[in-house]
């Protein structure tokens, strides 16, 4: 697959650079909105541009072809724009509405910095009113709502499961884990038999590799809504899961001193490249654990959850597709955003891109086309979650807050609760600092 790790695998590598350019912007007027709804004129999209930005390319002039047949006086202009730019293009059209697109892709994660920044349209209406979006993921429809708003149509979503070595369980005599207490012992009885190899894969940079653990056990990371978030990382059910993703660093699987600074990525090429028994990695590792030297020899089942059968909620990364609140042409740019994210769109996205879709019955299909796809869409199926629709998050996740914590934890220079009571303070720190 080629899905962009650089929207689902860790955010705070991947989207906080444009949420704390917005988040430090002015903000734009309440009557930056252009007040017009001009139904002719040129339509300005700014997309993300993909490694492989073709087939992304071949799919969306498709969708625009579409659209222009239904509106044959309207003209639409595509620029893929660089992610590691478009913090700065962003800033700038949210102050500047003359140079601004009219749709813009942006991270999932954004939704919540770009509302306070005044630059996303309100379109809860006319997302309401449109007939696929009762099919939507919660998780997904959760990542464009803030304070029962909705600002967008979500694009794709992409999450974690447990990739396992086919070939040293066998050797091992062990069965798939089928509980977290399990996928524990089998890392530690993989690292035992093969000490070349972690038994299960884990970093304490890796955030959402973590919070599937502080999730299972009921943890959240924080708890409110809008402006008025309170950490709750620090909770006795947070810190049960803080406890059982920490107990995996050490000697008997994943040593701290090489593990403490792995992030997703490294947990992932770790895996691929054969010097780890299990790792946790997302439908968008697929690609690269295909073109490593553990291909043939891997399968994939949902991460497990307390209970034999139960799934870990996951995180639901992704991008969306939203329109700026400064459009002049509000009806135009609506419908194309329903064009670029409906349900044959991202059906094609999955083709060309691997990209999954955001819709069940959609997920569904493809998960029939591809094998490789199911346990994915279990795993989403199953209950998914998401970080506070806070604008702090940004800065939460710039600061590091969390995979300090673990850092602190794993290095024994903090216990489980010292760590995550700090990790709190900072946290509320934020969510004060973000009003």
């Amino acid at each position: 697959m080629k899905l962009s790790v650089r929207t689902v695998a860790p955010i705070a590598a991947l989207v906080v650079a444009g949420l704390t350019a917005t988040a430090c912007a002015p903000q734009a007027s309440d009557n930056s909105s252009s007040g017009k709804d001009e139904k002719t004129g040129t339509l300005r999209v700014w997309l993300f541009q993909e490694v492989s930005n073709a087939p992304k390319e071949k799919v969306v002039d498709a969708a625009v072809a579409t659209f222009k047949k239904a509106h044959k006086d309207t003209k639409v202009t595509i620029e893929y724009i660089p992610v590691e730019t478009r913090a700065q293009r962003i800033k700038a059209a949210f102050n500047d509405p003359k140079s601004a697109p009219d749709v813009i892709e942006y991270g999932n994660t954004d939704t919540a910095g770009y509302v306070k920044d005044g630059g996303l349209a309100d379109i809860t209406k006319e997302f309401t009113d449109w007939s696929e979006s009762k099919d939507t993921d919660p998780t997904a429809r959760q990542s464009v709502t803030v304070d029962g708003k909705i600002y967008g149509a979500p694009y794709f979503v992409g999450v974690r499961a447990l990739y396992y070595r086919t070939d040293v369980l066998k050797e091992l005599g062990l069965e798939v884990p089928k509980t977290q207490a399990e996928l524990a012992e089998t890392a530690r009885k993989i690292h035992a038999a093969r000490p070349d190899l972690y038994g299960l894969a884990v970093g304490g940079a890796y955030t959402y590799g973590a919070m599937p653990f502080i999730w299972s056990q009921g943890g959240e990371l924080a708890e409110g809504k809008g402006g008025s978030y309170a950490s709750t990382i620090d909770s006795a059910d947070a810190q049960k899961g803080i406890k059982a993703y920490t107990s995996l660093f050490g000697d008997t699987n994943c040593p701290a001193a090489k593990c403490a600074g792995m992030g997703g990525n490294d947990t992932v090429t770790a895996f691929a490249s054969g010097k780890a028994g299990m790792a946790i990695g997302g439908d968008f590792s697929h690609a690269a654990i295909e073109a490593g030297k553990v291909k043939g020899k891997y399968a994939v089942v949902p991460l497990p959850g307390l209970t034999s059968g139960s799934v870990a909620p996951a995180f639901a990364g992704g991008n969306n597709i939203g329109v700026l609140k400064s459009t002049s042409h509000r009806t135009l740019a609506i419908d194309l955003m329903e064009q670029l994210a409906s349900k044959k769109t991202q059906g094609e996205l999955f083709d060309a891109m691997g990209f999954l879709p955001t819709y069940t019955d959609v997920r569904e299909e493809v998960a029939a086309k591809e094998p490789f796809v199911a346990p994915f869409v279990k795993t989403l199926a199953a209950g998914t979650k998401f970080v506070p629709a806070s604008p702090a998050w940004a800065q939460i996740d710039a600061s590091l807050v969390l995979p300090t914590m673990f850092q602190e934890i794993v290095s024994g220079k903090k216990d489980v609760a010292a760590a995550s009571k700090d990790a709190a303070k900072k946290m509320n720190d934020a969510f004060s600092s973000a009003g």
